[in-house]
């Protein structure tokens, strides 16, 4: 039984028992390879959540009388020690899917999604895979390690197989990462296009959506550690979140919002009504 967080993302302050969704924050970066600071992003989130509102005019639902989410807080990581980060992450996905419930979880840098898709990925051994990014992620390894924000798509292909990936938004990798994709998984450079032929493909199937928040044009959003010109536009992304809607997700995350990078806060708003949308789908499947 987890006891109430006293800080809470706007409208997810309802009883575990009760809740069906469980949002926590996993606020790790250490193995960031260009700009830190997405430790961050959680705890800022929280705060700056509350100049948002909770009602969606998308989806005519609200946070606070549709749904029923429960936030966790943050974990403690332990910031010099990558592979019982991943392990505390994936015990504490496990402990959220053990009690029926859904994880969604704020990162930290974008190899947290490891962790979690490691529990998730026991319980349900078809998982598959839906990745926005303006990166493939899909490096063997970096700079020598095989645990790093840039390898973590790899790392998480040898857990689900061939074929149960899907990549949109990607615009930037190693050559040999995009031959790996087109081998491996399915790759949608540069937008968000033949998702709904994905969606309709996996309907029924068990989805981990993974969301890096790169891969929006900097643009719009500045505050990431690893900005990539050519993204999406907000109204794309959104979108495409509200397109997963019929789809049977069982974990997800949103993550790289590095908010130290944007002084204006725009990111983060940015960032905290896409995660109020992505509850509300989430809720409406849960």
């Amino acid at each position: 039984m987890l006891n109430k967080n006293v800080e809470t993302f706007i409208g997810c302050d309802k009883d575990y028992l009760a809740a069906k969704v469980v949002l926590f924050g996993a606020p790790f970066d250490s193995t960031t390879s260009f700009r830190p600071g997405t430790r961050f992003a959680s705890k800022v989130m929280r705060g700056d959540s509350f100049g948002i509102e909770t009602y969606s005019p998308y989806q005519d639902k609200d946070l606070v009388t549709d749904t029923n989410v429960f936030d966790a807080g943050d974990l403690e990581l332990p910031f010099g020690n990558t592979q019982r980060v991943l392990q505390e992450i994936e015990a504490f996905t496990a402990n959220i899917l053990d009690d029926d419930k859904v994880p969604v979880m704020i990162g930290g840098e974008h190899l947290v999604t490891l962790g979690a898709v490691r529990a998730v990925s026991k319980k349900y051994p078809d998982l598959h895979i839906i990745h926005f990014d303006a990166h493939t992620d899909l490096r063997e390894d970096y700079l020598g390690e095989s645990l790093s924000h840039a390898t973590v798509i790899r790392r998480v292909w040898e857990l689900v197989g061939d074929d149960k990936i899907n990549q949109f938004g990607i615009r930037s990798g190693e050559k040999e990462e995009f031959v790996f994709a087109a081998e491996h998984n399915f790759i949608n450079k540069f937008n968000l296009h033949g998702l709904e032929d994905v969606v309709k493909k996996l309907a029924g199937k068990p989805v981990y959506f993974t969301l890096d928040l790169d891969v929006l044009d900097p643009s719009i959003f500045p505050g990431t550690g690893t900005p990539e010109a050519g993204g999406i536009s907000f109204s794309e992304l959104l979108n495409g979140v509200l397109s997963l809607s019929g789809l049977n997700i069982v974990g997800c995350d949103v993550n790289e919002l590095s908010p130290v990078y944007d002084h204006s806060g725009t990111s983060t708003a940015v960032a905290c009504k896409i995660l109020r949308e992505i509850l509300l789908v989430m809720e409406a499947r849960a």
